[in-house]
């Protein structure tokens, strides 16, 4: 199977120039932590609640800070038409639950998602990626070191 037979189509974009706050409303409004930024048609980063908690609101920036401040512009993201097996294998690696799906010309066209993967029926993939991306340790980990 591949990933544009199962990934969301129709994803909301920020801008670089956007404030937090209208990426939070993104974000509430499609009830999803995270928004993919994108500047002429080109993906060029991804903004977390994470990202807006840590990169702005624990440093004393306000809701009229750009998102391209506080963004990761080093994004992880797979193509289109790529196998699912191997993009479960680095979700699981990478540990991360959503990746931007971009064509060949590297244009963003959708956006791949765990729940999408469950939706999908699937292979049994999706429960070894979970348990793959829910392992503990790692650099977000609360675990003595």
């Amino acid at each position: 199977m591949r990933v544009n037979e199962v990934m969301t189509r129709h994803v909301r974009v920020a801008s670089p120039k956007d404030t937090i706050r209208e990426a939070a409303r993104i974000m509430a409004q499609i009830d999803a932590g995270v928004v993919p930024v994108g500047e002429n048609d080109r993906l060029v980063g991804m903004l977390t609640d994470r990202d807006i908690a840590v990169r702005a609101v624990a440093e004393g920036k306000g809701p009229d800070t750009t998102v391209g401040e506080v963004m990761t512009p080093d994004v992880q993201y797979c193509f289109d038409d790529e196998d699912i097996d191997e993009v479960c294998q680095n979700l699981g690696d990478q540990q991360i639950r959503r990746i931007p799906v971009v064509n060949r010309q590297k244009r963003l066209v959708g956006i791949l998602s765990l729940g999408d993967l469950a939706l999908s029926g699937g292979n049994g993939a999706t429960g070894e990626t979970l348990a793959a991306i829910s392992r503990p340790g790692g650099m977000h980990s609360q675990a003595d070191h």
